[in-house]
């Protein structure tokens, strides 16, 4: 039995080349059977992500899996030359293959170290090979094993405790500052990609209250009604600052939107409640004199990036707790692989004893119908049987002792059981 995992990722290929190669989900059970059809393998699965596209292949021999067939498959597949596929291309095999869809499955091999995402995206490839008809045993142990040392890895390991981006690191900074943020109202100042990510963590976080202000409405509702908020203009924000517990922006303003005098207004009419405010742009959205003020507590981009910082060393030292998890999983999934293969042995050898057994068997039983005496008919089958299953030991010993081996020697009488 041998295991492959081979794909291109964003270590190997440039977006270029990963979407030429990408799967589309609806059609990803009839590539499923195309590939074990084309590949010749007896398992499949596909994992198939904007930052990576794998194949999890099974196959009964290491021979049968060829780096030649699966390239032919997705050049044919994908209508992409091999000439494009092959620079990008890694290829993991057996305990390696097994060792590295697990550190996928952690986020250890992922563009965000320790990123919970893949793990999800590792969860639906299971489904969608399942549903296809693709998975049997083998690919599915592997999988639920997969899925155990990620949980084990989350459980054990700081890896996914500390936020690594600015909109994360804003959001688990509220947590700290507000003992919940399920009362809190939050006024978010802009609609970019950074805001849109602030405002799913806050979600997330079940956050009271959100209102969005940005400057084009129409840019600013479709995010707002993902997340239940409110949207206003920029021109809004001085009727509203005073309702906001935390306010969070990062526009491309090149002049501050929110000044000290805003802000003193807002106090004056919050009697003075604190307000958490943090200005993820560049240039500043809000007054450095802002932080000047009291009961308000600000933060920049650079107070996050020295934060993220920090985390990414925490998770770095995770990381290495994780790796020895992941180590000493595969080693143990390797180990219940080399018992099935052992269970086939066992199952082979018997139905090859039993097969000679029978076969004299039925010889003994048709020199019954002549004259000759049972005795000697029974004698002959003992005779005939045992020199049988003597044959192949007899020859592995003397095999062995021919090349001095003693070693098997030692080991073939332990097999046999002849000092017993």
């Amino acid at each position: 039995m041998s295991i492959v995992a081979v794909g291109i990722n964003h270590k190997t290929a440039p977006v270029a080349v990963r979407e030429k190669i990408s799967f589309n989900p609806d059609k990803l059970s009839m590539a499923l059977q195309e590939m074990l059809s084309h590949v010749q393998c007896k398992e499949a699965a596909i994992l198939s992500t904007c930052n990576r596209t794998e194949l999890y292949l099974v196959a009964a021999d290491k021979y049968d899996i060829t780096q030649e067939k699966v390239i032919a498959w997705l050049e044919q597949h994908h209508n992409v030359p091999a000439s494009t596929i092959i620079p990008s291309l890694y290829w993991h095999s057996d305990q390696q293959a097994v060792n590295h869809m697990m550190r996928v499955a952690c986020g250890l091999d992922s563009l965000v170290l320790g990123e919970p995402q893949i793990l999800g995206q590792m969860k639906q490839a299971y489904s969608q090979a399942k549903a296809a008809g693709s998975m049997a045993l083998v690919m599915d142990r592997l999988f639920q094993r997969t899925f155990g040392v990620a949980k084990q890895v989350r459980t054990e390991t700081e890896i996914g405790a500390s936020a690594v981006s600015v909109a994360f690191a804003a959001v688990n900074l509220a947590k700290h500052i507000f003992a919940s943020l399920e009362k809190a109202k939050v006024l978010l100042v802009g609609a970019g990609e950074t805001i849109e990510l602030v405002a799913k963590h806050l979600y997330e976080n079940k956050v009271g209250h959100i209102t969005v202000a940005n400057r084009t409405l129409s840019r600013a509702e479709g995010m707002a009604k993902q997340v239940g908020a409110d949207v206003i203009t920029l021109a809004q924000i001085p009727q509203h600052m005073a309702d906001a517990d935390i306010v969070i922006s990062s526009t491309g303003s090149t002049l501050p939107i929110i000044g000290k005098g805003m802000v003193e207004q807002a106090l004056a009419k919050r009697k003075h409640r604190p307000v958490f405010m943090v200005d993820l742009a560049v240039p500043r959205d809000i007054e450095e004199q802002v932080s000047d003020l009291e009961d308000v507590f600000l933060y920049t981009v650079d107070d996050l990036q020295s934060i993220i910082a920090q985390n990414m060393e925490n998770r770095r030292k995770a990381a290495i707790e994780a790796e020895a998890i992941v180590n000493q999983q595969t080693t143990g999934f390797m180990s219940w692989l080399r018992g099935l293969n052992t269970q086939d042995t066992v199952v082979s050898y018997r139905k090859q004893c039993l097969s000679e057994r029978d076969l004299l068997l039925e010889k003994a039983l048709l020199q019954l119908q002549s004259d000759k005496a049972p005795e000697a008919i029974i004698a002959e089958l003992a005779t005939k049987l045992t020199n049988k299953l003597m044959h192949a030991p007899t020859s592995a010993i003397q095999t062995a002792a021919q090349g001095g081996e003693l070693d098997k020697i030692v080991y073939l009488r332990d097999v046999l059981q002849i000092d017993k």
